[in-house]
This record gives structure tokens, C-alpha cells and sequence, in this order.
């Protein structure tokens, strides 16, 4: 196809060895004539640990809507029950000390939860951009291999052009002179 040491150098300014991983491996696929891209999130999940995949799952739930309605559902009922319903023999009388542990737990336990699949969704983000990187490159650099090709292809053809007008200048000349 080409020569790839030139090609290297042409196109990064700078020999193959001095390339890095990722460059390393767009030129082999663009080489091979491969493919490079990826399904980002199949390939990102399938490293997941049990415990990655729990806290996105958690985080999830716990910034949905739903969640939201279902907790202001709780507090409502835990309210109501221990101020009205359970009128003299309340588990948790106003001001609601136990449901403020509770609460507290939850915020202690969750905050982290949240922060873990925040990290995840940082380290996906990374992700993604290396193997947007990697298309663009490979991208770049089919589309310079084209140029080449039809520039090679267009000196060809002028090449040819040219020697066929001097040929019809020749042949001109030797009717002009006859």
C-alpha cells in the first residue's frame, strides 16, 4: 500500500518510534485495513466490576424521579403516622429523632455510592474520548491516504496529457514543414 516508515513521517512529522500506543495502533489497523472503532459502552461495561455496576445501578435509582416522589411518599406516611395516627403511642414522636438517623445513614451511605459512579462516569468519559480519538486519527488519516492517491492518480493522468500534446506537436510540426 505505502511505504509506512515515509508515511509515518510524512503525516506525524516525526519517526515511527516516536509514536505513541494509540498512534502505534491506528497506523497498524489503517495498515491491515481494519476497522477500529468500537461499541464504547459494550466495551467500557464489559470491564465493570460487581461493585461498579451496583453504584451506577444505585445512582441510577437514587437520581430518578421516582425515587424522589417515593421518598417524599415515605416522609409524608412516616409523619403522618407518628403525629397523628399514633397519637399517644408514637416510635417516633415529633421531632422525629429516629427518622433523622435514618436519613443520616442514608445520606452517609449514598453520597459515596454517588460519587463512585461520578468517577466511573468521569473514567467512561476518558474512555470514550481515546476512542474518539483513535476514529478521528484513522479518519484523518484514510482521507490524506485518498488525497494521495488521487493526486498520484492526477500527475499520472497529466503526465500522459503532456506527452500526448507533444506528440500532437510533433505530429503538427512534421505536416507544417511537409
Amino acid at each position: 500500500m505505502y511505504n509506512l516508515p515515509n508515511f509515518v513521517h510524512l503525516h506525524f512529522g516525526k519517526p515511527a518510534d516516536e509514536l505513541g500506543d494509540i498512534e502505534k495502533r491506528v497506523i497498524a489497523k489503517a495498515h491491515e485495513r481494519r476497522i477500529i472503532s468500537t461499541d464504547v459502552n459494550a466495551a467500557f461495561s464489559a470491564e465493570a466490576s460487581f461493585g461498579e455496576r451496583l453504584a451506577d445501578s444505585i445512582a441510577r435509582v437514587g437520581g430518578s424521579w421516582s425515587f424522589i416522589l417515593a421518598f417524599i411518599g415515605f416522609l409524608v406516611v412516616w409523619t403522618i403516622v407518628n403525629t397523628v395516627i399514633l397519637l399517644s403511642r408514637a416510635f417516633d414522636p415529633y421531632p422525629f429523632v429516629f427518622l433523622n438517623l435514618i436519613l443520616s445513614m442514608l445520606a452517609a451511605i449514598q453520597a459515596p455510592i454517588i460519587m463512585m459512579s461520578q468517577n466511573r462516569q468521569a473514567e467512561r468519559d476518558r474512555f470514550e474520548a481515546a476512542k474518539d480519538y483513535e476514529v478521528n486519527l484513522k479518519a484523518e488519516l484514510e482521507v490524506l491516504s485518498l488525497h494521495q492517491k488521487i493526486d498520484m492518480h492526477v500527475l499520472t493522468e497529466l503526465t500522459a496529457v503532456r506527452e500526448e500534446i507533444a506528440r500532437l506537436h510533433s505530429i503538427l510540426g512534421e505536416r507544417g514543414q511537409a
